[in-house]
């Protein structure tokens, strides 16, 4: 899955199928749990249980993931 064209607070996104959809992004104030970056936008509503990664640091992890399992 890859996104799409940002339109305002939502952005299209397509699956495997290239069946396009809306994804809301939520705005608000946090901060990248590895990096201490400011983060203003996410794809989803975060709800304090769970890390935040901004995107640079959320690509490095998703990649590190991804070798650690070839």
């Amino acid at each position: 899955m890859f996104q799409g064209l940002t339109q305002g607070h939502t952005f299209v996104a397509f699956d495997d199928d290239n069946r396009g959809y809306e994804r809301k992004w939520y705005e608000g104030e946090w901060t990248c749990s590895q990096c201490g970056a400011k983060i203003t936008k996410l794809p989803f509503q975060p709800t304090g249980d769970r890390p935040v990664y901004c995107q640079d640091c959320h690509r490095q992890r998703r990649e590190s993931f991804r070798r650690n399992f070839r």
